[in-house]
């Protein structure tokens, strides 16, 4: 059984692959001074990155789990996302309300995604 780990460190990688799945660690904003929107923007371009560097995209998503610190801000994490998501391939989602481990992060975005041909 081949399991690939990528962008690790000592605690945790940023992606890992096994069989024909792709696992991505929470992602959060680059510039946590950003309002809602923009943070969310910021990680689903990373997540764009890095669903590349393991060989797949947004239109292989599986899952995803979304936290945000404060639900008042939901519809502008939900513009962001909604304008991202490839059409008619959104994946299953849960979003809930949650403390984040920096305060100045206000959403974290984990995704499962699948390998083309898979």
């Amino acid at each position: 059984m081949s399991i690939t780990y990528q962008g690790s460190n000592n605690r945790m990688s940023q992606v890992t692959i096994h069989r024909d799945t792709v696992y991505l660690a929470g992602q959060v904003a680059t510039d946590a001074s950003a309002d809602m929107r923009s943070q969310t923007e910021q990680i689903l371009t990373g997540i764009d990155a890095l669903l590349a560097e393991a060989g797949t995209a947004k239109d292989h998503l599986l899952s995803a789990t979304i936290w945000v610190t404060d639900l008042s801000e939901f519809n502008e994490m939900n513009a962001a996302w909604d304008a991202w998501v490839a059409p008619g391939r959104p994946p299953v989602r849960a979003c809930v309300e949650a403390k984040l481990a920096k305060p100045e992060w206000k959403v974290e975005i984990m995704v499962v995604a699948a390998l083309p041909g898979a």
